[in-house]
């Protein structure tokens, strides 16, 4: 069964906003999972333009989630009719920081990656309330396939 079959109809654009939730352990394979729910939501969306920056950036944050934080993670994506907000929520509090990799660093470019290639980014305090901190990027829906 295709993916994409999991998810109800596409909603009507008219009744923004939309939001969409997944909750997993920090696993090896958690970033791919993410990558594949964020990418279908979007195309469920019929903003499959925004697809590969939107899951490289998810892949990031879920990816420095999984590296800094003992788990559950909580990922959200939340659509509004001008843009999309894909937020990483963890239960470790220190803030994360840009880094200055050396070239050799496999590691330490993320949140730069996330900079340049969103159209806004940060980190909020968990408004659910049981996790520390949700790191976040939006996407503009407007904005043209790169």
């Amino acid at each position: 069964m295709d993916a994409c079959n999991a998810y109800p109809l596409p909603p009507d654009p008219a009744k923004f906003p939309h939001a969409w939730t997944l909750y997993f352990a920090t696993t090896p394979i958690a970033p791919k999972l993410c990558r594949d729910f964020v990418g279908n939501v979007l195309r469920l969306l019929n903003l499959g333009h925004l697809a590969d920056t939107a899951t490289l950036c998810t892949s990031e944050l879920v990816t420095n989630a999984c590296l800094h934080a003992e788990g559950p993670i909580h990922l959200l994506v939340a659509a509004e009719p001008h843009r999309v907000r894909i937020c990483v929520y963890d239960n470790n509090p220190t803030l994360p920081t840009p880094s200055r990799p050396a070239p050799t660093e496999e590691t330490g470019r993320g949140l730069h990656l996330i900079r340049r290639l969103s159209d806004e980014y940060g980190v909020t305090p968990d408004q659910i309330g049981a996790l520390a901190k949700g790191v976040w990027f939006e996407l503009d829906t407007t904005r043209t396939a790169a």
